[in-house]
């Protein structure tokens, strides 16, 4: 971290740089280590403290349970294959284990028991499955048809007889559980103590009721502390239980009464038949039914790190992997706690969400502050204890003690021990925690989904954005608006252009076409319930098959009647899709799609207006390609359809790519979503660079750069072949003026965000929905994968999921993100104001006149107005827009700044300046005179300082601002904090006197009270006035323009 200038690094700074410092993402284990053992002992309540915070040594345990559990997996099924090699599944049948089929399930028409599937899939038996007749036959025993899937009628049967789809969880903590939590306050405990003697004591020498007001005052005190402690943590832990539910929220496609339909996993049953594609999670074991090119990642349950291939030779499909490559369609035969994966969560604990640099940073600030408190508590409990045995010696002698001097010195440790209760600031790390609860509640709202708690932190300081264009930038709603063919361009506006198409063209094209449409697709073509068709697939693909469907028109679906031998799905790096399909008129033919430029390349022929493939000469590419950048040019993403002609075909070779005869350019409509220009300037307003990373044509990206105002007129937009083939110099300087990368890799994205966070120290955010962008996903310090779009990989990779896939919500992100970091520093500034002066008032106040002006009882009141309800009112302060004018925070930049401590210094001089003047000089110059006027005094000090405390939070509020009360009513918690907080003021000094050692005031003594507060608005009002933080001057001459309107001030 570099320094503040002129001056060097602050000392606490520096303290908290060489023990606290944690990064945001992916911390060692000795970084999480070091910051726990600085901790050390000054901790008042450790559970209360790390509640948040993992548990390392169980996390220890538990990988060494996750490693145990896999190695038996892997043994497992090494024994199954051993079986299958050896061919022992011809050993009798008669030889393998019975189980025993259930009254319910036998009356439900069920063959297999529950037990038996569950190690057919999890045990990888191939005997056994042959046995039952492969997968044709467990569909019989399971009463379930592979084409119309499992009837509605019979879920709850099925859930009843094979079980739920849920694992074993922790169960919830109750709210008293959090009581005894705030119980565990070692303080607390002492003071309940001493509360204890007091009473016991205070009966023998002042009887009944006079002797417990003041153990029963400490005891009532600590009971609304406790109370209101639990209250708010177990709000918290309802929130981020919330929270929880919506990660764990994943959909799937499955075949349910004959029609396609999307669930939940929890509301999947044993016989339903789930469609898997890459990037998806296995939501169960199951067996193949039938797919293309399935490969499937298994290190999460075996921890082997190479992909195993799946087909009707090896069927097993395991819960908890993922889809790596290729689709499929499985049957499922296990859920829940019968599933390896299911085994495996159930064995583990809940090792609770990574502790964020923010929480670590105030856990340092907290160890720091509460080091300084215990010894100023020391020396109090030393001072006042010397006074009261000199004052003793002086009076009387040592000789003699009375109950009355065990009370006396009783009520000095309950003083010295509130002080430590006050100095030790156990909110600080809290109230990080409240916050981002806090933030992540609306952020749920907003549709984005924290899944990690630093994320929110960490986007408060984002410097640069490198998103995707697709979805994110643009709607995701595609419509073919141009199509190129035969030497043909038309805009496409409905059946007139069809009739147009049909007319000019002759059938064999139109054939070729629609084959190329409808083969050649992952998407699928269904009947909805109502009768009419839809589209289930990519956005892409919908686009291309409405367009099929129109054009199809009353010709029939014979253009989907090829049976297909091999398919090579489409993914990010290949940039097209290639299936081979055997003719129903016999031979072989290979159609292929994709990438323009890519497919063109693969071309050496091209349809000609009866059908008939001609050679494609190198005019007519250029002509293609000035098609293709024309398209491109109108913001419209294109890609080419081609197909071969083959002879024979070979599964076990792939499917060739070159040769093909060139059919038809596509250009794909894609709007830009509403919103998305503004949410690019608040970008550049806030110093958030933002670079378009797409996998699109040059072209295409570029036009759509410039409507979303991303591409400048001194901005580069180059392709990603000739970003990687760049050497690290060039890179350094190329990468600044870098803000659209096109026809990219996965692998592009992942070299951008590294390169920006090493060599520019950056703070990366960057978004992905492939399974290939988790690399990106997991290398930026934060990772926003999209919810819609998004595979499971990625989203499993992510920091963030944008529910609604839109740009305007990754910047209602950085917002909060900044908000959160901003109202710690609200809160870290009010709460160091009051442990300064309380420990100071206190410190001196026993040292010059032998007691201590604020008692036992009014520190704890004080220590909650500072601790848990300035928490709740400072740190759920909503964002602004202003905060979207600043430039992020940089990396090591000081948490506490100068602003913040001309703030707490100003505030504390002034608050010291008027309980001293009070304290000393109160009763002279109020001219009280009576037997109560040194209580009157303690009353008003006690009740100024609670003032001071008010108008100190609504001081807090803007640390640089001096128009405080813009919004304050927007924030009804902020509002109603004040509010009870003044009530409850009113209630302690009015009504409470004998517990809270005060007496009623009268009203001028009341107007002085709150007069004394009032004047900090000033105070902080002309401390704002002073200059602190060096500002770059842009302005002529030095001079600084006046602010102008309210946002100035």
């Amino acid at each position: 971290m570099e320094g503040d200038e002129g001056g060097g690094e602050w000392g606490i700074e520096r303290y908290l740089r060489d023990h606290f410092d944690l990064p945001a993402k992916n911390p060692s284990e000795e970084a999480r280590r070091k910051w726990r053992s600085a901790v050390g002992k000054v901790v008042k309540n450790y559970r209360r403290r790390f509640r948040m915070i993992p548990d390392l040594d169980q996390r220890l345990q538990d990988e060494a349970k996750r490693r145990s559990i896999q190695e038996k997996i892997q043994e497992k099924i090494r024994v199954a294959l051993y079986v299958q090699q050896a061919a022992f599944h011809f050993i009798d049948a008669a030889s393998k284990k019975e189980y025993q089929l259930s009254e319910e399930a036998c009356k439900a028409g069920f063959s297999i028991s529950p037990d038996e599937l569950a190690s057919i899939a999890g045990g990888h038996d191939m005997k056994a499955l042959k046995i039952h007749g492969g997968v044709d036959g467990i569909s019989r025993k399971l009463r379930v048809s592979l084409n119309d899937g499992v009837h509605s009628s019979d879920l709850a049967t099925r859930q009843s007889v094979y079980g739920v789809n849920r694992y074993i969880e922790k169960p919830s903590r109750s709210f008293w559980m959090f009581v005894w939590d705030a119980l565990q306050d070692l303080t607390l405990i002492i003071l309940m103590v001493c509360a204890l003697i007091s009473v016991v004591v205070g009966l023998v020498t002042e009887g009944w009721p006079k002797g417990m007001y003041d153990g029963l005052g400490i005891i009532l005190s600590i009971f609304l502390v406790v109370l209101v402690t639990a209250v708010s943590d177990y709000k918290q832990s309802l929130q981020f239980k919330e929270l929880d539910r919506e990660k764990k929220k994943i959909f799937i496609h499955v075949t349910r009464d004959g029609s396609r339909q999307k669930i939940s996993i929890y509301d999947l049953v044993v016989g339903d038949i789930v469609h898997l594609s890459i990037g998806d999670q296995v939501p169960a074991d199951g067996l193949f039914i039938s797919g293309y090119s399935l490969l499937v990642n298994e290190s999460s349950l075996s921890g082997e790190s190479e992909p195993a291939d799946v087909s009707q030779e090896k069927p097993f499909l395991l819960a908890g992997t993922t889809i790596q490559d290729g689709s499929a369609k499985m049957l499922v035969t296990s859920v829940g706690m019968r599933t390896e994966w299911g085994r495996l969560m159930g064995t583990l604990s809940q090792g609770g969400e990574d502790e964020t640099p923010l929480q670590v940073k105030l856990n340092g600030v907290a160890t720091l502050i509460g080091q300084i408190g215990l010894a100023f508590a020391g020396l109090t409990f030393i001072v006042l204890l010397a006074r009261f045995l000199v004052d003793k010696f002086l009076h009387g002698g040592l000789s003699k003690w009375y109950a009355s001097d065990a009370l006396a010195i009783v009520n000095y440790f309950a003083i010295a021990v509130t002080i430590i209760v006050v100095a030790v600031p156990e909110g600080l790390p809290l109230a990080v925690t409240l916050s981002l609860a806090f933030a992540m509640k609306k952020l749920m709202d907003d549709k984005a989904l924290v899944r990690h708690l630093s994320a929110c932190e960490t986007m408060g300081s984002a410097s640069s954005i490198c998103t995707d264009k697709t979805g994110t930038l643009t709607t995701n709603h595609m419509v073919v608006n141009k199509i190129w063919i035969c030497d043909v361009s038309k805009t496409f506006s409905g059946m007139d252009t069809i009739e147009d198409l049909n007319a000019l063209f002759s059938e064999k094209v139109l054939s070729i076409l629609l084959q190329g449409i409808f083969e050649n697709s992952s998407s699928e073509v269904v009947k909805g319930k109502d009768g009419k068709n839809a589209i289930l697939g990519t956005p892409t693909e919908a686009a291309l098959l409405e367009f099929g469907l129109k054009l199809e028109g009353d010709r029939g679906a014979q253009h989907r009647s090829c049976t297909k031998i091999k398919v090579e799905p489409f993914n990010s790096v290949k940039k097209k899709m290639s299936v081979q399909v055997s003719l129903t008129n016999g031979g072989f033919r290979c159609f292929c799609k994709g990438a323009s430029e890519i497919i063109l390349r693969m071309c050496d022929k091209i349809i000609d207006g009866e059908g008939n493939s001609i050679q494609l000469s190198e005019e007519r590419v250029k002509n293609i390609l000035d098609v293709i950048n024309a398209f491109a040019s109108e913001a419209l993403r294109t890609l080419c359809l081609a197909f071969k002609d083959m002879d024979e075909a070979n599964e076990k070779e792939d499917i060739p790519d070159s040769g093909y005869t060139l059919i038809s350019v596509f250009g794909i409509k894609d709007p830009v979503r509403r919103g998305v220009k503004e949410a690019v300037k608040t970008c550049i307003a806030a110093g958030i660079t933002v670079r378009m990373v797409t996998g699109d044509n040059i072209n295409t990206a570029k036009a759509i750069a410039k409507e979303c105002g991303i591409l400048t007129d001194d901005g580069l937009a180059i392709e990603g072949s000739e970003f990687r083939s760049k050497s690290p110099e060039e890179m350094r300087e190329l990468i600044p003026k870098l803000q659209v990368m096109a026809r990219s890799l996965p692998l592009d994205k992942h070299t951008l965000v590294t390169n920006l966070r090493g060599m520019f120290h950056e703070v990366v955010a960057v978004t992905g929905d492939g399974t290939n962008d988790a690399p990106a996903l997991h290398e930026a310090d934060i990772g926003l994968a999209m919810g819609i779009a998004g595979t499971e990989v990625a989203k499993e990779s992510a920091d963030i999921i944008v529910l609604d896939d839109n740009f305007t919500t990754i910047i209602n992100v950085a917002r909060w993100g900044r908000a959160v970091y901003i109202n710690i520093q609200k809160f870290v500034q009010f709460q160091l104001t009051v442990n300064v002066v309380a420990l100071i008032i206190n410190f001196v106040s026993a040292c010059i006149i032998g007691t201590a002006p604020l008692t036992a009882v009014q520190l704890l009141w004080v220590n909650m107005i500072m601790d848990t309800l300035g928490a709740l009112a400072l740190a759920t302060e909503p964002p602004n827009d202003e905060m979207m004018q600043r430039p992020p925070v940089r990396r090591g930049e000081n948490f506490i700044t100068r602003t913040m401590w001309r703030n707490i210094i100003g505030q504390s001089l002034y608050q010291l300046l008027v309980l001293g003047t009070l304290m000393f000089a109160g009763k002279r110059l109020l001219n009280l005179k009576g037997a109560d006027d040194d209580s009157v005094v303690n009353t008003l000090i006690f009740n100024s300082f609670v003032f001071c405390q008010v108008f100190n939070e609504i001081n807090s509020r803007e640390m640089d601002k001096i128009n405080i009360f813009r919004g304050i009513f927007s924030n009804w918690i902020f509002a109603a904090i004040i509010t009870v907080t003044v009530v409850f003021q009113v209630i302690i000094v009015e009504f409470l006197g004998p517990f809270a050692s005060t007496v009623p005031l009268t009203w001028e003594q009341w107007l002085i009270s709150v007069g004394l507060g009032a004047i900090s608005l000033i105070v902080g009002a002309i401390l704002k006035c002073i200059p602190v933080e060096p500002k770059p001057n842009n302005a002529p001459r030095g001079y600084e323009a006046i602010p102008i309107g309210p946002d100035g001030v």
